[in-house]
């Protein structure tokens, strides 16, 4: 990934960062993007912070934008200053998402259009405009953090909104995938096995005790690595599955509590 640029929305923190300083340190420059600009007392960290976090990994450089992922202009100025300051854009990383875990008679529509308005449409619309660079580079990789397409009514009775907006960014993977195959520009979904020591773990699904039996950031992040790197496409990958692929078979040091068994994340059987 040496001297080649990596576009992520949702990078100010958690799984975002996590990917920015893996590919950082294999020589990529990376385009951090998010609306964190100043600090928040619930979510660590800033597009800036990040970005200093990333650019000293020794390897790429780090490149901090303000976008808010539901403003077309803003994600169009985006890839274009990002592309523009680095020369190209070889690889999208659609990261940021919302989530409410509330069933149907307790979601409120302001809820339901922020998860479909970023989940859906943020993924859809960085992925549209971004391919013209894509492209240009004569190729590149799309990689979208979202779940297997598995339809099982047991994944949508308790947090309706949220699973069909979930499966609705699976959905543009399915489809780019062989839509853009032609243009080179390969296609994939990544899913953690378990789940991830993160703001929305700690804010929105069970506090301090989930985050403590929960993986940390990195296994995501290696296994995005491995993605990238290889020649997959239409694939709805899982992280514990591909790092097993790559020839890793302990995967305790990712545990944010050694020797606790981590917890099954939403969407894995």
């Amino acid at each position: 990934m040496q001297g080649k640029t990596v576009f992520i929305s949702g990078a100010s923190r958690g799984i975002g960062l996590a990917i920015g300083k893996r590919l950082a340190k294999a020589g990529a420059n990376i385009i951090v993007t998010g609306k964190t600009t100043e600090p928040h007392p619930k979510l660590e960290g800033t597009i800036f912070t990040a970005a200093e976090e990333i650019g000293a990994m020794g390897g790429g450089q780090a490149l901090p934008i303000v976008m808010n992922v539901l403003e077309e202009e803003q994600v169009a100025a985006a890839l274009e200053q990002g592309a523009n300051h680095f020369g190209s854009i070889d690889y999208v990383i659609n990261n940021a998402s919302a989530i409410s875990l509330t069933p149907t008679a307790m979601t409120t529509m302001k809820r339901f259009d922020l998860m479909f308005g970023i989940n859906v449409r943020g993924t859809f619309m960085v992925s549209k405009l971004a391919i013209p660079y894509l492209r240009a580079a004569g190729g590149g990789h799309i990689l979208t953090m979202s779940p297997p397409l598995n339809l099982k009514p047991e994944w949508f009775e308790n947090h309706l909104a949220y699973s069909m907006s979930k499966y609705g960014m699976s959905m543009t993977v399915l489809g780019l995938a062989e839509e853009q195959e032609r243009f080179n520009i390969k296609v994939n979904a990544l899913w953690p096995q378990t789940t991830i020591a993160t703001a929305a773990v700690r804010n929105v699904l069970g506090g301090e005790e989930m985050i403590k039996m929960s993986r940390t950031p990195d296994i995501v992040a290696d296994a995005a690595y491995e993605i990238l790197t290889s020649d997959r496409s239409g694939q709805f990958c899982i992280d514990e599955d591909i790092l097993r692929e790559a020839g890793m078979t302990d995967f305790s040091h990712y545990s944010v509590t050694p020797g606790t068994e981590p917890l099954k994340d939403l969407f894995v059987e």
